[in-house]
C-alpha cells in the first residue's frame, strides 16, 4: 500500500524539486517566475476548479458541515502559533505571517491535483470548503492581526488599520480568480448548464495543465522566495512552525472532526479523511508574496514554506498511509 501511495506522492514532489532546480540552475529566468505563476492562478487553477465544480452538488462545494470543523480549526492554529512564536525576535507582524503559513496549506496549487489522484473527484469537494475559509477568513485575520502593531497598543488608530487591512485582504480574495471559478462551477451545476464542445476543450485542456504547471510553480516560487529574503534566519524561528504545520494542524482537524462526528454532525469518514490529509499538506508557496508585501521578515517566511515542503513528502505520505488510503 505504502508503494502505491509513493506511486503518487513521489512525481508530485519530484515536479516541485524540478521547478527549484529550474530556478536554481538558471533555465528558468527570475523574470520569467512570476508569469508562470499568473498562467496558473488566472488560466490553468481556475479552469480545473471550473471542472470540479461544475460536476459536483453545490452544497459539496461549501459544505456546512466541513465549515463548522474547519473555521474553528483555523482560528485554533493562528491563534495557538501567534501565542507560541511571539517574542522579542517576533514580533506580532511576524508571528501573525508565521500563524498563516501554520495554518494555510498549499491546498490550491497542490492539495486539489493530489488528494484527486489519491482519492477520486469526491476529494474536490471538502478541498474547495477549505480553499474558501483560507482565502477569506484565514488570510484576512492573519492580516489584520500583523497590522494591529502599526501604532501603539491601545491607540484606536491600530484598531483602524488592522480593519482597513482586513479590508484590503478580502478585496484581495475577491480579486483573486479562484473563488469566482469555483462559484461559476457551482453555477453550471445547479442549472445543469453544459459548455459548447470548442470551449469546453479548451477548459479542459487549461485545466489538464493546471497539476503539472502548478507543481512546477511551487518550487520555482520557493526558490525565488529564498533569493528575495534578505535575512538569515536560524532554523529556532521556522522549523517550529514548519513542523506545526505538518503534525498540529492535521492533528486538529482530526480531533475536531471526530469530535464533530461523535457529536452527530453529517460528516462522513471520507471527508474527514480529505480535511486531515488537506491539513497535512505543505504551506501555501504564495504567503511569501504576502509576506513581502506587507513588510514581515519575508525569509523566515519563505524558510518555513521551503522546511515544509520538503518534510511533508515524508510526513504526508506517511499520513495518507496510516489513513489506509488507496490510489484510485
Amino acid at each position: 500500500m505504502l508503494a502505491s501511495i509513493l506511486a503518487v506522492t513521489v512525481p508530485f514532489f519530484a515536479l516541485v524539486l524540478a521547478g527549484y532546480l529550474a530556478g536554481r540552475g538558471r533555465v528558468l529566468p527570475d523574470s520569467a517566475i512570476p508569469g508562470l505563476n499568473a498562467f496558473v492562478l488566472y488560466f490553468a487553477l481556475p479552469c480545473m476548479l471550473f471542472r470540479f465544480g461544475a460536476g459536483m452538488p453545490v452544497l459539496e462545494l461549501l459544505n456546512p458541515a466541513v465549515l463548522l470543523v474547519y473555521v474553528p480549526v483555523q482560528l485554533l492554529m493562528v491563534l495557538f502559533t501567534i501565542g507560541v512564536t511571539l517574542g522579542p525576535r517576533v514580533g506580532l507582524k511576524d508571528a501573525s505571517f508565521g500563524a498563516l503559513v501554520a495554518a494555510f496549506p498549499n491546498t490550491g496549487f497542490m492539495g486539489v491535483p493530489l488528494l484527486v489522484a489519491l482519492l477520486g473527484p469526491a476529494a474536490a469537494g471538502p478541498l474547495i470548503t477549505c480553499i474558501l475559509v483560507d482565502l477569506f477568513i484565514t488570510s484576512s485575520l492573519c492580516i489584520a492581526l500583523s497590522q494591529w502593531v502599526a501604532h501603539a497598543p491601545g491607540d484606536a488608530a491600530a484598531g483602524s488599520e488592522a480593519r482597513a487591512a482586513a479590508l484590503r485582504a478580502l478585496r484581495g480574495a475577491l480579486s483573486n480568480p479562484l473563488p469566482w471559478s469555483i462559484a461559476l462551477g457551482a453555477l453550471f451545476s445547479a442549472m445543469q448548464w453544459r459548455l459548447p464542445g470548442p470551449a469546453d476543450a479548451v477548459v479542459r485542456m487549461l485545466a489538464d495543465a493546471a497539476s503539472p504547471v502548478a507543481l512546477f510553480t511551487i518550487g520555482a516560487v520557493l526558490w525565488r522566495a529564498g533569493q528575495h529574503a534578505h535575512a538569515r534566519t536560524p532554523p529556532a524561528l521556522y522549523l517550529p512552525v514548519a513542523l506545526l504545520k505538518l503534525a498540529l494542524h492535521p492533528l486538529l482537524v482530526l480531533v475536531l472532526a471526530l469530535s464533530a462526528k461523535a457529536m452527530g454532525l453529517p460528516l462522513t469518514l471520507f471527508q474527514i479523511t480529505v480535511m486531515t490529509l488537506g491539513a497535512a499538506l505543505p504551506s501555501a508557496s504564495n504567503v511569501s508574496l504576502l509576506a513581502e508585501r506587507y513588510g514581515a521578515d519575508n525569509g523566515r517566511v519563505a524558510r518555513i514554506i521551503m522546511s515544509s515542503t520538503v518534510l511533508a513528502f515524508v510526513t504526508f505520505s506517511a499520513a495518507a498511509w496510516l489513513f489506509g488510503v488507496q490510489p484510485r
